[in-house]
């Protein structure tokens, strides 16, 4: 047997994979002898037909099938030996096993395209620097979810007139056209000028005002309508009422307390704003640290420069999926796809420099948190907790597996990023939660 190496490219290349008879025959023959011991062919006693005629029948079906375990098992083993790391499988060559003879052929000759890097090495030290945010909450932040909690749990009424902050029910309909839509309209997301158009307004009164008056963004916010709807309209416009809606605030009491955090978790005004704190501090604090992480990724992955083989990556992907996916879609995807194999490889090499290891333990423990996660706002409490091993072992079970090996991976990368963090220079950042969503939107 003769294999070659041709590299084309930096992360591309060929393998060819001569075989000469000496490299299948007595497999093949071990084969057909075994075959002759077994199979059934007319006039013959089972295991009694000569080996020629075993031969002539299985002979070539036997041979494809040899030739195809040393093919797959000497590339597999080939690979294995190079310093490079393939990514995806190996691709035959198209149309070279069509022009094979394979009644009369006894040497065959055989290509295979891989797609790879070369090994990399990632020192994990105080050369790199990165950013650890942390939301502040503030007083404001605090008052604000606690205004939109007492809107939240009010109690709804139907006035006969409309008065600020009021929600309009009625039909907007334009004077020239055709457009006419039931709306719902929340005057305080309108200006304060055409609000108050609508300020002592009840049932079958009719408001009339222009396009112009609503400023960009508030036919979507305020009135309900989509981006196509919005840009349909011009001119003068109408606004029938049918009701008005009203929310009374909720007053700060026990049964209020009760409704939002379970009953008797708090007993007083100010254990309640204090919950409400902590439980908005832990809300983002878990939002700042998914963001610190995949700021920390980019910096790794940008570290790493590693240059992936595009052109095979989309051909295999496409493969891989049998008609399942379009070139469209892999297109599509595969910016998100490169991302995530590249993320893969810089998590893996980190992890076995510095021999880190997701435990089954781990995968135990992350498995439980995030089941208690999806279960936070359930009320089971003790009952899951007692329930919980056969939680954990259901969901680590399913999708034939995948889900234990899921976790797995999850937990490497909890572990990678917490030994980063330790190593590098990390800057901490304190920032309000409208710097975040600035962050959010670069």
């Amino acid at each position: 047997m003769e294999i070659t190496l041709d590299k084309h490219s930096a992360n591309q290349a060929s393998i060819k994979i001569k075989l000469t008879e000496a490299d299948y025959q007595t497999k093949v023959d071990a084969k057909l002898k075994d075959y002759a011991k077994k199979v059934n062919i007319k006039g013959f006693r089972p295991g009694k037909a000569p080996i020629g005629m075993v031969k002539n029948i299985y002979g070539t079906s036997v041979l494809v099938e040899e030739i195809n375990n040393i093919l797959g098992e000497s590339l597999n083993n080939y690979l294995k030996e190079q310093t490079f790391r393939v990514l995806g499988d190996p691709l035959p060559v198209e149309n070279v096993e069509e022009k094979i003879d394979w009644k009369n052929q006894k040497d065959f000759d055989f290509e295979y395209k891989i797609g790879f890097i070369e090994n990399f090495e990632l020192p994990i030290d105080k050369s790199l620097k990165a950013t650890k945010y942390s939301i502040k909450v503030d007083d404001q932040l605090v008052e604000e979810t606690l205004a939109n909690l007492k809107s939240q749990y009010g109690n709804s009424t139907n006035p006969e007139t409309a008065e600020a902050g009021d929600h309009v029910y009625g039909d907007l309909s334009v004077k020239e056209g055709d457009f006419s839509k039931t709306v719902s309209l929340d005057l305080s997301k309108i200006t304060k000028k055409l609000a108050e158009q609508f300020i002592g307004k009840g049932k079958d009164e009719v408001v009339e005002f222009t396009a112009k008056d609503v400023k960009k963004g508030q036919w979507e916010e305020a009135f309900g309508l989509n981006e196509e709807e919005a840009a349909s309209i011009s001119g003068g416009l109408t606004f029938t009422i049918k009701n008005v809606n009203r929310t009374e605030e909720a007053e700060m009491n026990q049964e209020f307390f009760d409704k939002i955090f379970g009953p008797d978790q708090v007993k007083s005004e100010e254990e309640f704003i204090n919950k409400v704190r902590e439980t908005l501090q832990s809300s983002y604090d878990r939002e700042a640290k998914v963001f610190t992480e995949e700021e920390l990724k980019k910096v790794l992955v940008e570290k790493a420069n590693l240059d992936l083989p595009e052109e095979f990556l989309k051909e295999w992907l496409l493969k891989a999926n049998d008609g399942k996916v379009s070139e469209a879609d892999v297109e599509k995807e595969f910016p998100i796809y490169a991302q995530q194999l590249i993320w893969s490889l810089v998590s893996n090499e980190i992890a076995k420099a510095n021999e880190i290891k997701a435990e089954h333990q781990d995968v135990i423990e992350k498995t439980k948190e995030m089941i208690r996660e999806q279960f936070a706002s359930s009320g089971l409490g003790a009952s899951l907790e007692n329930s919980m091993d056969l939680f954990v072992d259901n969901y680590l079970k399913g999708n034939d597996g995948q889900n234990y090996m899921n976790m797995v991976t999850s937990v490497q990368n909890d572990k990678v990023l917490a030994y980063v963090q330790d190593k590098i220079d990390l800057k901490e950042k304190a920032i309000n939660l409208e710097e975040f969503k600035e962050l959010l939107e670069k």
